[in-house]
């Protein structure tokens, strides 16, 4: 764990990422307002931003943006927020990612190896809409 976790038990931490995963946007917003880290990983090297866009819950990827949570982590395993929502098919959660300046080709599951690998032409076109700098 990182960011702004000492003294929290690992079952608050976890119980933290149940709020992402299960797309509870106002409980997992008052645990951040109560001192959780917004950019606290699990040992898988997961945010809290990374589980709320594989599981699809586009409010809760919204306020964490808006909190300001950086969409540029990969986890252990490569990927990234935006890798996750490629990989869901998820077109306006992968909209809310590029708005947020997340770089689709971060990592070594990008955004942009997923939706070759798995043959998504959508999601590839989203991606090269978004002019990157």
């Amino acid at each position: 764990m990182n960011e702004n976790t000492s003294g929290l038990s690992p079952e608050v931490i976890e119980g933290v990422f149940d709020l992402a995963r299960d797309g509870l946007t106002g409980p997992l917003g008052e645990m951040i307002d109560a001192g959780v880290g917004l950019n606290v990983v699990n040992a898988r090297g997961d945010t809290l931003l990374i589980v709320a866009a594989y599981q699809q819950h586009a409010e809760t990827v919204g306020e964490l943006l808006r909190r300001g949570a950086d969409a540029s982590v990969v986890n252990a395993m490569g990927q990234t927020a935006i890798s996750c929502a490629v990989f869901r098919g998820n077109e306006a959660i992968l909209r809310l990612l590029l708005e947020a300046d997340a770089d689709p080709r971060l990592g070594t599951h990008s955004g942009v190896a997923i939706a070759d690998q798995f043959g998504l032409p959508r999601m590839r076109e989203i991606i090269e809409s978004y002019p990157r700098d």
